[in-house]
């Protein structure tokens, strides 16, 4: 379905009709219940915390570790079920988002899990699941992560996957693949899974359960188990070689062998990072147990040991009972959002509660591990935060840039040196076409979404416009402005990454509205006028994008070619970029903003939180999305509160970075 406007051109260029006399009543009331909401969210040491919820393949690979090394907690994988079947939608299948398309690598999961479980194949989900992975052209159609599930579990055989010699941990950074050319995530995931290629261990799969029944061709006689991902060229030649390599491989010399195995074991085992977890996300994590129990290790060894105890701390119980796995847990990412929006209150209770969130934050620095990004900046100093609890190896830019602008609006002093090695790090992260990734430097080897292995697109971490803008805001509230070179190269990356509608692609937030207000608040920031051809095209295209009801929303299905516009449904937290993204153009008076105000006075927040299904973030566009429940909080509570302040000062001006 395509998206719904409202009149544009009734609403550009100035103020709307007169305001009701009572909105910013409304407003001011709305705003005292959501943050006192938000404010019983908060955990006694000062930081927040909420669920991150992805789709079924989590929970499902859980089910499949267990089964992995026959280490089974009935209990436990019975209530990732109850979780499993309720999600599945009415098409049969199991999408990447909440009310998407049927995904047959999802799909294949959640069935082969289910029926680990011991959910009978006759069963009317069993039978519509597998109607439809069949009507997808079958679990030979799968990408490759699920089917080196499948091979470990013997449903596929090796030759079903593409050959990832692990001598590619020995390569050294001139050779064309290399981890360093990788990103974070993918480092972290295929370092162990290498070691599983290399040594084919064998799932126990006590209960010998199989889904022969969801292949179209029995997997022995699959001819084409890998395609070209991107139609290139280069693609049809890595084809190839994957050809050469699956018949030179056996006779790699075993002396080799042995020491690639044992450096990927170091790499990772470096990393472990305690119950936090290797690249504290959970396939990497999985990945490290099953290659950990492959070579041996004993039951008691103290890295399996907290291998195991870091994915436990993955599991997220719902109220009714049932429980799922998340992908990772996101405390700092909250913490610092819920700080902003704690901090735009103007409250006292906002105040202190975001002091409380700051100093928390604080003694999360990260300023004694040089991580992988010192692989493209060996003499830069760290200075960042991570995304989670615990992850040194490896800060994430868009996290530190936010918490440096919340430190920074505090204006207490004691957060000054923090702040400073965090400006010197974002500085030294710029990449050099003039954005920022988010967790690397020139992590934009493109020529390796090319390789088979690459079929879901997401090797790499090139800069993206989102994040480059959070960067932006955050050197411009310190005070910088174009006279700053960073600052420069980063205006003229985003005025090169303008779309020609005038948004912004959104990499971590979907879509288009959540890079249009990134970028909007930064260019606000740095001080580009409002009357610039890029700021007014894109306050154009929000206002174009709203919804009848005054809302904004955004649905997964954007990320594909073609599906541009698609709405099902307008939510708060997408709402809320709008707002702040318009807000920080300069238009707080144009009726759009009174009617997006509105649309958020409707909802009401319990215990702080606005009601929102849907996902509207991005783990990796057209393959992983990622439900926030946090964002439905503080995204629209923060715009409330702007918008209250920006009227009751009779001022159009955004001051902070965001």
């Amino acid at each position: 379905m395509s998206f719904e406007t409202v009149d544009a051109a009734q609403m550009h260029g100035g103020s709307g009709p007169a305001m009701p006399a009572d909105l910013l009543t409304q407003v001011e009331a709305k705003i005292g219940t959501a943050s006192e909401g938000l404010k019983s969210r908060q955990k006694e040491d000062g930081h927040w915390l909420f669920e991150l919820e992805a789709d079924a393949t989590i929970p499902a690979e859980y089910i499949f570790l267990m089964h992995y090394l026959d280490e089974i907690d009935e209990e436990l994988e019975r209530d990732f079920a109850v979780y499993l079947r309720r999600i599945q939608e009415d098409h049969g299948g199991w999408p990447l988002f909440h009310k998407g398309d049927a995904d047959i690598s999802a799909t294949v999961k959640a069935y082969y899990a289910l029926k680990l479980v011991g959910d009978d194949v006759d069963a009317p989900h069993m039978k519509k699941a597998r109607e439809v992975i069949l009507s997808l052209g079958g679990a030979e159609r799968a990408n490759v992560f699920t089917r080196y599930a499948l091979a470990l579990f013997e449903q596929v055989p090796w030759r079903g996957v593409p050959v990832m010699p692990v001598e590619l941990m020995l390569m050294p950074n001139w050779f064309p693949v290399h981890m360093g050319k990788l990103s974070y995530w993918s480092r972290t995931v295929v370092a162990p899974l290498l070691v599983l290629a290399a040594l084919k261990p064998k799932a126990k799969n006590p209960r010998n359960v199989h889904i022969r029944e969801l292949f179209k061709t029995d997997p022995n006689d699959v001819k084409d188990w890998h395609q070209n991902p991107t139609g290139k060229l280069a693609g049809d030649f890595f084809l190839g070689l994957d050809k050469v390599l699956r018949v030179v491989e056996p006779f790699f010399p075993k002396t080799s062998r042995k020491k690639a195995i044992d450096k990927a074991f170091s790499f990772f085992t470096e990393r472990l990072n305690g119950e936090d977890g290797l690249g504290a996300i959970f396939p990497a994590m999985a990945n490290a147990v099953m290659a950990m129990e492959a070579v041996g290790y004993p039951k008691d060894h103290p890295d399996l040991v907290i291998a195991k105890a870091s994915l436990k701390k993955l599991i997220a119980e719902r109220p009714d009972g049932e429980k799922y796995v998340q992908p990772c847990l996101s405390p700092v990412w909250d913490t610092s959002l819920s700080a902003h929006a704690m901090l735009e209150t103007a409250s006292d209770l906002g105040e202190g509660a975001a002091a409380e969130a700051c100093d928390w934050l604080l003694e999360r620095e990260i300023t004694d591990v040089k991580g992988d990004w010192a692989w493209m900046a060996p003499d830069l100093a760290p200075g960042g935060w991570a995304f989670q609890y615990n992850n040194d190896h490896y800060p994430d830019v868009d996290d530190t840039a936010v918490v440096g602008m919340a430190l920074h609006r505090t204006g207490d002093p004691k957060y000054q040196a923090a702040i400073d090695r965090a400006e010197k790090w974002i500085v030294g992260m710029q990449s050099s076409n003039g954005g920022w990734g988010a967790f690397d430097i020139d992590n934009d080897a493109d020529i390796l979404n090319n390789i088979p292995f690459a079929d879901h697109g997401a090797l790499l971490d090139p800069p993206t416009a989102d994040v480059s803008a959070r960067c932006l805001s955050f050197l411009a509230q310190l005070g910088h402005g174009m006279e700053h070179e960073a600052v420069k190269r980063g205006v003229e990356y985003l005025r090169a990454e303008q779309e020609e509608d005038g948004s912004w692609f959104g990499r971590w937030g979907t879509n288009y509205v959540y890079g249009t207000w990134s970028v909007l608040c930064a260019l606000n920031a740095v001080g580009i006028e409002k009357d610039d051809p890029m700021m007014r095209r894109a306050v154009d295209y929000l206002l174009k994008f709203q919804q009848a009801d005054g809302g904004w929303g955004e649905d997964g299905g954007t990320y594909w070619e073609g599906r541009v516009g698609e709405v099902k449904e307008s939510t708060p937290s997408q709402t809320a970029w709008a707002l702040l993204g318009l807000m920080a153009a300069g238009e707080v008076d144009n009726e759009a903003v009174e009617k997006g105000v509105s649309y958020l006075l409707k909802g009401e927040p319990k215990d702080g939180k606005w009601d929102e299904e849907w996902f509207t973030a991005v783990g990796f566009p057209r393959v992983f999305y990622l439900r926030y429940h946090g964002y439905s909080a503080f995204f629209p509570l923060w715009a409330l509160s702007r918008y209250r302040n920006l009227k009751r000062g009779n001022s159009q001006h955004v001051q902070w970075g965001m």
